[in-house]
C-alpha cells in the first residue's frame, strides 16, 4: 500500500515546488511545517501525478537513486574536503556541487514553463549562471549541502507532478536547439552520475547503475561518460569518514535526513 503524505507534507511539497527550498524561510512561516519537510529520520515522499507515464516514472526512480548516492557521500564531507580540487580543471568540489544545484534549478524553471505551456529561460543569463555557481561554491559546507538537497527536492516535486502534455513541450538550455522536456530527466541523471565521478571521492563507473551505464545518451554526454571510464579515483570519502568517525554511518543505510525518495514513493 502506498503511503499518503500528511497534510503538512502536502503543503511542504507545494512550497518546495515554488521556490521555498530553505529551512529558514519555511521555519519563519511555520516551524511545524519545517519539521515535516526536513525529517531527521525520514523519507520525503512526493506522489506521482496520475498523468505521469511509466517511462518517466522509471527514469525518475533512477534519478532518485543516483541523487541519494551523491547526497549520502556529500553529507559526510568536511569544509576542507569540499574546497579541495575536483577532477575538473579549475573547479573545486564545491564548484561541482554548486553547478549541480544550479542545474537542478534551471531544469525546474524549464519544467515549470512547460507545465504552463510557456517558454521560460533556464538561467537569467550565462553570466548570472556563472556568478551563482561561484557564490554557492563559497558558502559554508552545511549551506552548500542544504542547497544541493533543496534544489534536488524542488526539481523532483515539479517533475513528479508534470502531466504527459507538458513532457512533450519543447524547451531550450543555454542556446541549445529545442528539445522535448521529456529528455531533461535523462540529462539530469547523466549530470548527477558524471559529476559524482568528477568529485574525486572514490565514486567511479563500477558503481553506476546498469541503466545509466547502458542507456543511450546524446552528445556531449555520451563522450563524457566514456571519458569517466578512465578516471582513477582516490580513496573513498566513506572510508576516510569511518576512520575519522565524523558523523555516525552504517553501511547500507542512508545518513539521517539525506533520503529524498524511495522507489514508488
Amino acid at each position: 500500500m502506498r503511503r499518503v503524505p500528511c497534510p503538512r507534507f502536502c503543503v511542504a511539497s507545494w512550497l518546495v515546488a515554488r521556490g521555498y527550498r530553505h529551512r529558514t524561510k519555511i521555519s519563519f512561516m511555520c516551524p511545524q511545517l519545517a519539521r515535516t519537510w526536513w525529517r531527521l529520520d525520514g523519507v520525503v515522499a512526493v506522489l506521482y501525478g496520475e498523468k505521469v507515464d511509466a517511462a518517466q516514472r522509471q527514469l525518475s526512480d533512477e534519478l532518485d537513486t543516483a541523487t541519494q548516492r551523491l547526497i549520502d557521500e556529500v553529507r559526510i564531507m568536511t569544509g576542507s574536503d569540499l574546497q579541495a580540487p575536483s577532477l575538473l580543471p579549475g573547479w573545486s568540489r564545491a564548484h561541482v556541487l554548486s553547478h549541480l544545484a544550479r542545474g537542478a534549478d534551471a531544469m525546474r524553471n524549464l519544467l515549470t514553463g512547460a507545465r504552463a505551456g510557456q517558454d521560460r529561460p533556464a538561467y537569467a543569463s550565462p553570466q548570472a549562471r556563472n556568478a551563482d555557481i561561484d557564490r554557492s561554491a563559497a558558502a559554508e559546507a552545511s549551506e552548500l549541502v542544504d542547497d544541493l538537497i533543496g534544489s534536488a527536492m524542488a526539481l523532483r516535486t515539479v517533475a513528479r507532478q508534470l502531466p504527459d502534455l507538458a513532457w512533450r513541450y519543447q524547451v531550450q538550455m543555454l542556446g541549445s536547439s529545442r528539445f522535448p522536456s521529456s529528455q531533461l530527466l535523462a540529462w539530469r541523471l547523466a549530470e548527477v552520475e558524471l559529476h559524482h565521478c568528477d568529485l574525486g571521492i572514490g565514486y567511479g563507473q563500477d558503481q553506476w547503475s546498469a541503466v545509466f551505464a547502458t542507456m543511450e545518451l546524446d552528445e556531449p554526454m555520451r563522450s563524457q561518460r566514456t571519458e569517466r571510464l578512465s578516471y582513477i579515483q582516490p580513496e573513498s570519502v566513506r572510508d576516510r569518514s569511518m576512520t575519522r568517525k565524523v558523523p555516525p554511518y552504517q553501511s547500507g543505510r542512508p545518513l539521517p535526513g539525506s533520503w529524498i525518495g524511495r522507489r514508488g514513493a
